[in-house]
């Protein structure tokens, strides 16, 4: 038998707020998010097309997507979504039948930070650069001791003497 393969790589933006629900017991996060394209038709024209992808994420087992997906995701933000295409069918109350084509979300990360004027809160601040311990030593008057924070490392970046093939 052949192997296949399902497997959805998306980054784009939050079209709205995540709708998030309790479903047989678990928290689902639903939200829309659009990608872009941009082209030049035969004319010269730029042109755009933008789609919309439904997303739908679950908290399950130790995976807390769902509420990672409440508190950090909000309409506008930029966000990498992996995960699987799915397809479903069910009988509206009119018994008519519906379908929808949904990203089952199996990892998400948070692409840039709060932008100027939005509430941030719910980003961690970014992490400082190993190098900045270690000028800030140096600057009190504490010196800083040849191992730590990696001080000797920037010299390696100028070493020309390496046995890299690329």
């Amino acid at each position: 038998m052949a192997r296949s393969l399902n497997k959805v790589i998306l980054i784009g933006n939050l079209g709205n707020d995540p709708e998030v629900r309790t479903a047989g017991g678990s928290k689902v996060a639903q939200f829309s998010l659009a990608t872009s394209r941009t082209w030049n038709d035969q004319s010269g024209n730029r042109q755009e097309k933008t789609e919309w992808h439904k997303c739908v994420a679950w908290n399950t087992g130790n995976s807390k997507l769902a509420d990672i997906v409440e508190q950090y995701c909000r309409k506008g933000k930029s966000v990498y979504v992996e995960g699987s295409i799915e397809y479903r069918q069910w009988q509206d109350k009119e018994g008519q039948t519906r379908y929808t084509t949904e990203i089952k979300v199996r990892e998400l990360l948070l692409l840039g930070g709060p932008r100027d004027g939005e509430e941030g809160g719910s980003y961690a601040p970014r992490p400082q650069r190993a190098a900045a311990p270690a000028a800030s030593k140096a600057a009190s008057g504490g010196g800083a001791k040849k191992d730590d924070d990696f001080a000797d490392f920037p010299g390696a970046l100028e070493d020309e003497d390496d046995d890299l093939p690329f």
